[in-house]
C-alpha cells in the first residue's frame, strides 16, 4: 500500500513540476510585474491555473497519507529501544545522569562478528 502511494506521490510531483513551468511567465521576481497575477486583485482563473490546484491538493493529501503509514509502521518504537546500552543512569539523588564513557572507546556497539573488545587494551 505505502509503495502505491509513494508511486502515485511521484507521479503527482513530476505533473505539478511540469504544469508550473507550462504556465505564463507574468515577467519580473516575486510578483513585481505591473498588473494582473497573483498579487493584485481576483485574476481569472485558466485551465492550467486550476490542474495546479487540484494537482498541489493531491500532493498534499499524498504527502498526509504517507506521513500516516509511515507512523503506523512505526508501532512506537525507537532506535534507542534497539540498543543494548542504557541511555541514562541515576544519580545518588535520583537524578537522570548521562553514562560515563572511557577515553578511547567507541560508542557504537561492535559488529556482528566482531569479537574485538570496545575498550582497547593497554599492551
Amino acid at each position: 500500500m505505502e509503495n502505491v502511494v509513494l508511486i502515485i506521490h511521484l507521479f503527482l510531483a513530476l505533473g505539478l513540476i511540469a504544469v508550473v513551468l507550462l504556465q505564463r511567465s507574468e515577467g519580473g521576481g516575486l510578483g513585481m510585474s505591473g498588473g494582473g497575477g497573483a498579487m493584485s486583485g481576483r485574476s481569472a482563473a485558466t485551465a492550467l491555473s486550476k490542474v495546479t490546484w487540484i494537482l498541489a491538493i493531491a500532493f498534499i493529501v499524498t504527502s498526509i497519507s504517507l506521513t500516516i503509514l509511515a507512523a503506523q509502521k512505526s508501532a512506537g518504537s525507537s532506535v534507542l529501544d534497539r540498543t543494548d546500552v542504557p541511555s541514562t543512569t541515576e544519580g545518588n539523588d535520583g537524578t537522570p545522569v548521562a553514562p560515563i564513557v572511557p577515553l578511547g572507546s567507541d560508542l557504537l556497539p561492535p559488529a556482528e562478528g566482531d569479537n574485538a573488545p570496545l575498550v582497547p587494551s593497554a599492551d
